[in-house]
């Protein structure tokens, strides 16, 4: 694990509510860390709160720098949002399991529900990379929630729907899966516990072709399984998701 207090480069709004914040951390950018990894973001002023943490996924990587993508939700994030170029940062990691890539090429089908898009590009980046195909689905309320299409790398098939049916196609994602399912070798899906709830009923329904990887989005003040605030129920007993994940089999969970 490092740490590294990071400068930041940019902190600017990319959806309504979302946030891309770019670091200069030259020290995580090298770390190797796979998608759906995170860092520990220290959300307080220096004097303030040293507790105060909130883990963030790796939204991109490259040559001395990161980026976080977030949506404000609370305090955390509220200061984060008011950071400014030039700012430093306390950041460490990265930490926790990340997304496993299939050897081989595959037809991969990445679904996300909200903020949930954050660690996706990562993991598209490196997909297409390795020779995959890549279908990315992503679910928002209403058109001003979703990510830009050109945050995605241009080589992906991005399917948006929308709860109001302001942009693409109407519903909740996982209203629209059997499609890319059937055509999909391996399924990834980050979100809210509803959408992977909902996924893994519609999956059952569809008998079961495959066995998804879900990255869960619970608190995780530590980040590295000393306060047991992020307890994930498994069939396999009780896991912590900083520590255990945040990767899991989604119906190990659902």
């Amino acid at each position: 694990m490092i740490r590294e207090l990071a400068t930041v480069l940019s902190n600017e709004q990319c959806y309504e509510g979302g946030y891309v914040a770019w670091f200069d951390a030259p020290s995580l950018a090298a770390a190797g860390h796979t998608p759906g990894q995170f860092v520990m973001v220290r959300c307080s002023d220096e004097g303030g709160d040293p507790e105060f943490s909130r883990a963030f996924s790796y939204h991109r990587a490259e040559e001395g720098r990161i980026a976080l993508l977030y949506a404000v939700a609370g305090r955390g994030t509220a200061w984060l949002a008011g950071r400014r170029r030039g700012d430093a940062v306390s950041l460490y990691g990265p930490l926790g399991n990340g997304f496993r890539l299939p050897d081989g090429s595959g037809n991969l089908l990445l679904v996300a529900g909200g903020v949930g898009v954050a660690p996706m590009i990562d993991l598209a980046e490196v997909a297409l990379t390795e020779g995959h195909q890549v279908t990315a689905m992503m679910g928002a309320r209403t058109a001003s929630q979703l990510l830009p299409a050109s945050y995605w790398p241009s080589e992906v098939e991005y399917v948006v729907v929308t709860e109001d049916g302001s942009q693409g196609l109407k519903g909740r994602v996982t209203e629209h899966l059997d499609e890319y399912v059937a055509w999909s070798s391996k399924l990834y899906a980050c979100g809210p516990n509803p959408m992977f709830a909902s996924m893994a009923e519609a999956l059952r329904d569809n008998g079961r072709r495959q066995t998804p990887e879900i990255l869960m989005e619970e608190n995780m003040p530590c980040g590295w399984g000393l306060c047991y605030g992020c307890a994930v129920f498994t069939r396999h007993g009780v896991r912590l998701c900083c520590k255990d994940g945040p990767r899991f089999n989604l119906f190990d969970v659902f």
